[in-house]
């Protein structure tokens, strides 16, 4: 108990030796220093944010349709959600379906999805009191040309250009095609830009799929989320309706065949009848009768067929989902960012904590109040 009672008193002693009103006369003695850096700080700060792009944000938001048979078994998954307790995908009540709602994100973020995203035409809107006029291009020649850098990034490329070109021979540039196995650099860049821009999110709880796309213009920003929102739509479609779309085709095939015979014996039929109209030997009986049983034979083959053609085809109508738009995409009115008055006062809180240290430092209060910590 002694030896905690002798260090109590000898933190009290230390923070005793702390002359808080002598080091704030210390900062008040160097007050002239914050009239010369805080200036300087808001002018590197206006500076600094002045030459960000302005961007803008626009979100869509969809809700998948969930069968009536495992609707059950989804509440329960969202009720253990929000309990914090992961009852795994198969009680998502999917049956045997492999792509769920929360493997979206991950669908998005694909090389192929992006990448699909490159000949998207996109219009830059000119301005009319200028006499501009609107111009249209792919999303990819848009991100490689039309983007607004800082003027600094803008001075490190081009310096990086030049020292680069000084050790390398000139070549030819030819415009590579595309292929997503084996993308160039130019279009890695690209593909890396549209995943910054692009982000696709799930709501476990309520399965609501939230696309958010960023730009510099407003206009491409709302275009680009309802594409992607289309181009998911598409893909999930296309693959919860593959299979059953595979077994229509192959009943479209089965159908024609069988459609085509029973024309062939229909026509052999009627030229048979044409010919021994008034003829009633038995052999031509015999053979009228083997004519009409073939005849009923491609037509009950045919109309069975059919049947099972217009089932497919139902079965297709039935596997396609539906998706209920939320929130469509709206051309955005004010910018999402940057925010130049935070980062003005970030700039101007640093600036003042780095000289408020400075001093403590230069009048000897720092080592002091390491010391208290």
């Amino acid at each position: 108990m002694s030896k905690e009672n002798i260090n109590i008193e000898q933190l009290e002693d230390e923070g005793a030796r702390i002359d808080y009103k002598k080091m704030l006369l210390d900062l008040l003695k160097h007050k002239k220093l914050y009239y010369i850096v805080l200036p300087i700080a808001f002018v590197v700060a206006a500076v600094y944010a002045l030459s960000l792009p302005n961007y803008y944000s626009c979100e869509v938001m969809l809700s998948p349709e969930i069968n009536s048979s495992t609707s059950g078994k989804s509440s329960l998954m969202s009720l253990a959600s929000s309990f914090g307790v992961n009852l795994g995908q198969g009680a998502a009540g999917m049956g045997t379906e492999a792509l769920f709602p929360s493997l979206y994100p991950d669908l998005v973020n694909s090389t192929d999805f992006k990448t699909s995203l490159f000949p998207v035409p996109v219009t830059i809107e000119g301005d009319k009191e200028k006499g501009e006029i609107d111009r249209t291009m792919s999303y990819y020649d848009y991100l490689k040309d039309e983007q607004k850098i800082p003027w600094w990034s803008k001075a490190i490329g081009g310096t990086m250009k030049f020292i680069s070109g000084l050790f390398k021979e000139e070549k030819e540039e030819k415009e590579a095609s595309l292929d997503p196995f084996r993308l160039t650099k130019e279009q890695a860049n690209i593909a890396k830009a549209i995943d910054n821009n692009v982000v696709c999110d799930v709501d476990k709880k309520t399965m609501v799929i939230s696309i958010k796309v960023t730009d510099q213009n407003p206009v491409i920003c709302a275009t680009m989320a309802d594409t992607v929102k289309t181009r998911l739509q598409d893909f999930i479609t296309a693959y919860r309706t593959s299979k059953v779309r595979v077994d229509m085709e192959y009943y479209k095939k089965l159908s024609a065949e069988a459609k085509e015979r029973y024309e062939k014996a229909r026509q052999r039929y009627s030229e048979f009848m044409d010919a021994n109209h008034d003829i009633i030997l038995y052999t031509v009986r015999q053979r009228q009768t083997d004519l009409e049983n073939d005849l009923q034979l491609q037509y009950n083959a045919y109309t069975q067929v059919a049947a099972q053609l217009m089932a497919a085809e139902a079965k297709v109508q039935e596997e396609t989902p539906a998706f209920t738009t939320l929130q469509s995409a709206t051309v955005p009115v004010k910018k999402d960012g940057p925010s130049r008055a935070k980062i003005c006062l970030i700039f101007l809180f640093l600036a003042f904590l780095g000289t408020t240290a400075w001093i403590l430092y230069k009048e000897g209060h720092l080592k002091s109040l390491l010391g208290m910590a």
